[in-house]
């Protein structure tokens, strides 16, 4: 198999994840979905757990590159802080998804360590972008600035969770205007 079957694999396996968490991830599933035998995943997964560490290391890998593009292309902190909650509405519009490591967050008891440590590699990377950007912004003193970033990691993504269950991105909208109002997200 080719590197861009892995690829498709990992894509079809992030889109799932999304939707029905961890739990939900069938190679069955995923073969019928990229239109290859099971055992074919195998090739590039050995387990389960593999793939699903894959799929959140990749996810935040590629949260991390976005935020840090965001920043070079507007060099406006205040601007970035701004644009964040929009990183989480857009698995929303995508079929009311949930960021992939959030959903792998509330099935963390079960994941398998390696999942584990990769979903959390998610909260980290955002939570460390967000601290950098508001000591960028003015908006904390150093000292203080991951404390915030776990807040509006925490309330952004709380957001999303709250909008799904709705069904409903003007709630998620409307969640991070009250935030902004309230000064917890500056901008």
């Amino acid at each position: 198999m080719s590197s861009n079957a892995r690829e498709t694999i990992l894509a079809a396996a992030r889109k799932t994840a999304q939707a029905h968490g961890y739990g939900g991830l069938s190679y069955r599933d995923l073969a019928d979905a990229v239109g290859i035998k099971a055992a074919s995943i195998y090739h590039h997964f050995a387990s389960k757990a593999d793939l699903g560490a894959a799929v959140a290391k990749r996810y935040w890998e590629d949260t991390a590159a976005e935020l840090d593009a965001m920043l070079a292309e507007t060099s406006d902190p205040v601007r970035c802080l701004r644009l964040y909650p929009g990183t989480f509405r857009r698995s929303l519009e995508d079929g009311n998804r949930l960021c992939l490591c959030s959903f792998m967050s509330a099935e963390y008891a079960n994941l398998p360590d390696i999942v584990q440590r990769e979903a959390q590699g998610f909260a980290d990377v955002n939570i460390a972008w967000l601290g950098k950007v508001l000591v960028m912004a003015g908006a904390v003193e150093p000292e203080d600035s991951e404390a915030r970033a776990r807040a509006i990691f925490a309330a952004v993504s709380g957001a999303q969770l709250y909008a799904r269950s709705r069904s409903d991105v003007a709630q998620f909208d409307s969640l991070i205007e009250t935030y902004r109002a309230s000064g917890l997200l500056p901008g």
